[in-house]
């Protein structure tokens, strides 16, 4: 549901020329809400509050009856409960939020056109341009959709219909609840002007503040100042050269139905603000391996890893690494985002877990950026590479390619020794098992971690036996890859990095030890990307204790998805 200020006044007939106003927006009235009540129809008419609870939690949907109350999406949970304690609360489910968009998209939008743009899981921008030889209006296409979306789904759509894609967002925000708007390209200047600043999309409380120094306070104002004033008033010319096209009804900003993805990434709040270097420490893992799940899912590697940190005076701070090579596992990702969490603090490389934070921590995040495709990403060899020898830098323990799950791949244990038993083909997960390579059997296991020696489609997982006392690799890429001992006396060409007087057998043989000790590792990441779709990101953990961590940080705080 938008939340951007609304005029009244301009929810009324503009006309009807429709000459060049190929562009629509479609946003979904108060979506995740809206998809609750109709599948309980139970809370129709009820104020629908959809978000965790808990101290730290926000509203993420309210529909129409709670904002009644005064309640609004991003407020504080707590807050809600007090404007509305009699509301219908309910949790997030954003797998149905993403499945019913999914459709929506596939079983309406795209049977009028594939020139579409979907910014989110509740709205996108349609090009009807090429169907108006089927459909004729833009109009008809905006009446088409709402009623499809009511009548298969239960819910409604607002719509607008302009020349850009910036006036047709601002008539659809305008036409809510369950309308549609067209607003002619003759009269997007002064449909434009008519609205106060935070009308157009970009302009938030900092810029609304900066302008407003400088005498802007409505659009209209806004369409006065030329470039130059812009320039100095915003600070950047981009910033400028937009906001000037904007207070004129104008943008150059196309339909783009294929965006590449710019960075993924991942965010908890603490349900209280910490210093405990271990327990951000933990969130940190955890976010890294959300992330490596989802550049494995998409087929992308990335070469910058960023670490997010807000305090308790909500004053926030980040902080990156561009690596020399690029990364799409956790085994890489952590110990990155945990030498990036010390330096942003300024504490010592050798810092400990029961060492204190300088700060409170309120929330920590960590994401990926600079990605590239998987399959067409170089990866320069190092000497480590052709020896094998990869066990001090495990961030360059990387692959270029994907294994199946079920390719029958054994993982490393924790010690780096090789398991190469043969499994049975087994789709579940043996907690409290005792299976442990030190044959002791008392080890207790948690019922959402993974901690024993983990039996899945014929893979082994490692053990997770001292894995609370390591702050490093969570998946120990030290496994023996070659018994031949003359290799540390081995001689090197320093251009080449390939050792003297190696043949292309030997160097082939190299390359491949290289490969295996890499699949070792893509492959147990892979067993845990399988174990996390079947059975929940719970219990994919790569080793650390995240049951009772995450029932407790993640449950009630998860911030909702974009």
């Amino acid at each position: 549901m938008s939340t951007a200020p609304r005029n009244a006044a301009a929810k009324r007939d503009w006309g009807h020329d429709e000459t060049g106003c190929t562009v629509l927006h479609i946003d979904m009235d108060a979506f995740y809400a809206s998809l609750e009540i109709a599948r309980h129809p139970e809370l129709r008419g009820r104020p629908v509050i959809i978000g965790w609870d808990g101290p730290r939690s926000v509203v993420s949907a309210a529909n129409y009856e709670a904002r009644k109350y005064g309640v609004n999406s991003a407020m504080p949970m707590v807050r809600a409960r007090q404007l509305c304690p009699g509301g219908a609360y309910v949790n997030v489910d954003m797998k149905y939020y993403r499945m019913m968009s999914k459709r929506i998209f596939d079983e309406v939008f795209r049977q009028v056109t594939d020139q579409i743009e979907q910014v989110s899981v509740d709205e996108g921008y349609m090009d009807v341009s090429s169907a108006l030889l089927r459909w004729k209006s833009p109009s008809v296409i905006g009446a088409w959709i709402r009623a499809q979306v009511t009548a298969r789904f239960g819910i409604t759509c607002s719509v607008g219909i302009a020349a850009n894609k910036l006036v047709a967002k601002m008539a659809s925000t305008n036409a809510k609840p369950d309308g549609m708007l067209l607003i002619p390209k003759a009269q997007h200047a002064q449909f434009v002007q008519m609205m106060p600043l935070r009308g157009i999309p970009g302009i938030g409380p900092s810029l609304e503040k900066r302008l407003n120094e400088w005498g802007v306070k409505t659009v209209a104002d806004l369409a006065e100042m030329d470039e130059t004033a812009l320039t100095q008033a915003t600070r950047s010319k981009i910033t400028a050269h937009n906001l000037y096209l904007a207070a004129r009804g104008q943008d150059e900003r196309p339909i783009v139905t294929h965006a590449p993805e710019k960075s993924i990434g991942a965010e908890i709040t603490f349900e209280q603000d910490t210093r405990n270097f271990a327990e951000v420490r933990e969130l940190l893992h955890h976010c890294s391996n959300e992330v490596t799940h989802a550049l494995r899912q998409k087929g992308l590697v990335a070469r910058t890893v960023t670490v997010k940190l807000r305090f308790a005076d909500l004053s926030y701070s980040t902080k990156a690494h561009t690596l020399e090579r690029p990364i799409d596992t956790a085994a890489a990702m952590y110990p990155e985002s945990v030498a990036l969490l010390k330096t942003m603090l300024r504490m010592p490389a050798d810092a400990g877990d029961d060492t204190p934070l300088p700060r409170e921590i309120r929330l920590a995040g960590v994401s990926a950026s600079s990605l590239s495709a998987k399959g067409s990403t170089p990866v320069q060899l190092t000497i480590d590479d052709l020896l094998g020898d990869g066990a001090a830098n495990s961030s360059s323990a990387q692959s270029n390619s994907h294994r199946d799950p079920s390719a029958g791949s054994n993982g490393n244990s924790n010690q780096g020794n090789a398991n190469d038993a043969n499994h049975t083909d087994d789709d579940c997960i043996r907690h409290n098992t005792g299976d442990y390579e030190d044959g002791n059997e008392d080890k207790p296991t948690s019922a959402v971690a993974i901690n024993a020696t983990t039996n899945f489609r014929g893979h082994t997982l490692p053990s997770n036996e001292n894995a609370q006392n390591r702050s490093n690799e969570t998946l120990d890429t030290t496994v023996p890859i070659s018994s031949d001992s003359s290799a540390k006396n081995t001689n090197y060409d320093s251009d080449n990095q390939i050792p003297i007087g190696t043949g292309p057998k030997e160097v082939q043989s190299n390359e491949n030890d290289r490969g295996n000790r890499q699949e070792r590792i893509r492959s147990a990441e892979s067993v845990l990307d399988a174990v996390r779709e079947r059975y929940g990101t719970g219990a994919a953990t790569l080793g650390l204790e995240h049951g009772d961590w995450k029932a407790k940080q993640i449950a009630n705080n998860s911030k909702p998805e974009q």
